[in-house]
C-alpha cells in the first residue's frame, strides 16, 4: 500500500483539524460582522498571553495556583475585557462566600459585636451580636469587638478579619498539604463566619451587595445554593426557613426594580450531606415546605460538603426518591480525584434524575455516566479555580473541563466560593477557563455559548428564559458596540 502525496496529506490534515473544531463548543455559533471584528481583538490578546506561556511555561497564569497569579491576572488585558463581557448567569455558588468579605468586614464595625478567641490560632474566633454579654458557662471571655478594635487598631482588626475569612495565602502550595487539610480551613471559614452573618441586618446588607458585585462583573442571572441557617436579632428574635427565603425574595424584587436589565435570582435549597438520618428528614420537609410555598423562587435542592468525607448519595437515594417529582435536583457530584469510591455518587444522580451536575470533576472517568450527560443534556457547572484552590488539579490545563468543552458537553462556568479566593463573582472563572480549559483556538464563540448556556441550563421557565435571553442580547449588543468603538481608537 503507497502513502499519500503531501498534498493529499495536508489536505486530510485540514479536514481532521476541521472536524475536531467542528465539535467542540461554540463551533455551531455564528458571529455578526461586529462580532467578528471583537473576536479579533480578543484572540489577539489570548495569543499573546498563550505565546507567552508556551515560551516560558512557568509564567503561564492558569498553570500556576490562583493566589500567585491574583495580581498578575488583575493586570491582564485580556482578563479586563473579558471582566466588560455579559457573562449570562451564575449556577453553582454559595450564599455566603459570593459577594466580596467587606460586607462583613463594614459588618464588624456595628454596635454590640462580642467576639471569643483570638487570631491566628487554630481554631478561630467566634462571634455574636447581642446587647448583654453572651453566656460564658464554657469558661471562654467574650469582649466587645469594639474594644479589641481600640486595641490593636482599626486597620489591623479589619484585616484580620479579612485574613479569617479567605483561603488566601501567599505560600499555598505549603500552606495546605492535602485536601482534606485545605477542607478542614474551608469548613472553618464557615463556621466562624456564621454567627456574623446570620445576624438579620448583616445578612440581608451582604446579600444585597452581592447582588451588586455580581451586576458590576457583569452577572445578570444568580442561581446559589444555602443551607438555611437560622437567623437572629439583637433581642435575639429567631428566623426560620421561610423567613429567610423571603428576605431573599424580597430584596431579589428590589434589585430588580432597581436594575431594569438584572435578570433576577433562584435559590437551591442544599443542606449539608454530613446531617444524620433525623436531620435529613428535617431538610426534606423544608424542602418540600419551600417548594409549595415559593415555586418560582426555590428551583430545587442539593447537599454540599465535601464529597470524600462526607455520606454518599446512596445513603439518601431511597428518601431522596419519595420526594415530590416536582422538585427539582441539582447535585453536587463527582468533586473528587478518586475513582470508584466517592464518584459513585455520579451514578446515583443521574439516576435520580439531577438537571445538573456540580463539578462533575471525575464524570470524565465514567463513560456511561458521559452518555448519560449527552443523552438527557445535564448540565456540568465547571468551577475551575474552586476545583484548582481545593487541591483536585494543580495546573488547569489538565482540568477535565478541556475535554467537555473539546466535544461540546453541555456545560457552564461557575465560581462556588469566589469570595474565599478574593476573586470576582465570576470574570476569573471565565478567565482562566478561556486560556487553560479551551484549546488555543476556541474563540468567542465559546464565551458566547458559556453565556447562552447559563440561560438555557437554568431553572427558569421557558417564558422566563425567553425574557431572560432579550436582557442579555441587549447587553451583549452593547458590549459588542463598545468593543468595535473601543478597538477603532
Amino acid at each position: 500500500m503507497s502513502r499519500v502525496s503531501f498534498e493529499e496529506f495536508k489536505a486530510q490534515r485540514a479536514e481532521f483539524i476541521a472536524q475536531e473544531e467542528g465539535r467542540a463548543l461554540g463551533a455551531d455559533v455564528v458571529l455578526t460582522e461586529d462580532e467578528q471584528k471583537v473576536n479579533q481583538y480578543l484572540m489577539k490578546l489570548k495569543k499573546a498571553e498563550l505565546d507567552a506561556g508556551f515560551k516560558t511555561p512557568s509564567q503561564f497564569f492558569p498553570s500556576r495556583h490562583f493566589f500567585t497569579v491574583l495580581d498578575e491576572i488583575k493586570a491582564s488585558p485580556l482578563f479586563k475585557l473579558i471582566q466588560k463581557l455579559p457573562k449570562g448567569g451564575i449556577l453553582h455558588a454559595h450564599d455566603t462566600a459570593i459577594g466580596s468579605m467587606e460586607t462583613v468586614v463594614k459588618a464588624t464595625h456595628k454596635d454590640h459585636l462580642w467576639q471569643k478567641g483570638e487570631f491566628g490560632r487554630d481554631d478561630p474566633p467566634r462571634f455574636k451580636f447581642s446587647k448583654t454579654k453572651p453566656d460564658e458557662l464554657d469558661g471562654n471571655v467574650w469582649r466587645l469587638v469594639a474594644d479589641i478594635r481600640k486595641e490593636i487598631g482599626s486597620e489591623g482588626y479589619d484585616q484580620n478579619i479579612r485574613n479569617l475569612f479567605s483561603l488566601y495565602n501567599k505560600d499555598p502550595l505549603n500552606a495546605y498539604h492535602c485536601i482534606n487539610h485545605v477542607w478542614s480551613v474551608f469548613a472553618k471559614i464557615f463556621i466562624s463566619l456564621e454567627p456574623l452573618v446570620t445576624y438579620k441586618p448583616v445578612w440581608e446588607e451582604y446579600y444585597y451587595q452581592s447582588l451588586k458585585e455580581l451586576y458590576a462583573d457583569n452577572v445578570s442571572y444568580l442561581e446559589f445554593r444555602g443551607i438555611l441557617p437560622q437567623l437572629y436579632d439583637l433581642d435575639q428574635r429567631t428566623f426560620g426557613p421561610e423567613e429567610v427565603v423571603q428576605i431573599y425574595y424580597d430584596l431579589t424584587e428590589k434589585f430588580k426594580s432597581e436594575h431594569a436589565d438584572f435578570i433576577g435570582v433562584k435559590f437551591i435549597y442544599a443542606p449539608h450531606r454530613l446531617g444524620d438520618d433525623a436531620a435529613f428528614e428535617q431538610y426534606m420537609n423544608v424542602a418540600e415546605r419551600l417548594h409549595k410555598k415559593f415555586p418560582t423562587f426555590v428551583a430545587g435542592f442539593d447537599l454540599v460538603g465535601q464529597e470524600d468525607l462526607g455520606r454518599p448519595h446512596s445513603d439518601f437515594t431511597e428518601r431522596l426518591l419519595k420526594m415530590s417529582p416536582s422538585i427539582q435536583f441539582f447535585f453536587h457530584a463527582g468533586e473528587t480525584n478518586w475513582n470508584g469510591y466517592t464518584d459513585e455518587n455520579l451514578i446515583d444522580t443521574i439516576l435520580l434524575g439531577t438537571k445538573r451536575i456540580g463539578h462533575g470533576f471525575a464524570a470524565i472517568k465514567h463513560p456511561r455516566v458521559l452518555e448519560e450527560i449527552k443523552k438527557g443534556n445535564i448540565c456540568i457547572e465547571l468551577n475551575p479555580i474552586s476545583n484548582q484552590v481545593l487541591k483536585l488539579v494543580d495546573d488547569l490545563r489538565n482540568h477535565p473541563g478541556s475535554f467537555y468543552f473539546s466535544d461540546n458537553y453541555p456545560v457552564v462556568v461557575s465560581s462556588d466560593d469566589p469570595a474565599f479566593w478574593c476573586a470576582s463573582p465570576l470574570s476569573h472563572d471565565f478567565y482562566v477557563a478561556f486560556l487553560a480549559l479551551a484549546s488555543a483556538r476556541q474563540d468567542l464563540r465559546l464565551l458566547k455559548k458559556l453565556a447562552l448556556n447559563s440561560i438555557e441550563y437554568s431553572a427558569m421557565s421557558k417564558a422566563e428564559k425567553l425574557e431572560a435571553k432579550h436582557k442579555w442580547n441587549i447587553s451583549w449588543n452593547n458590549f459588542i458596540d463598545q468593543t468595535v468603538k473601543l478597538i477603532a481608537q
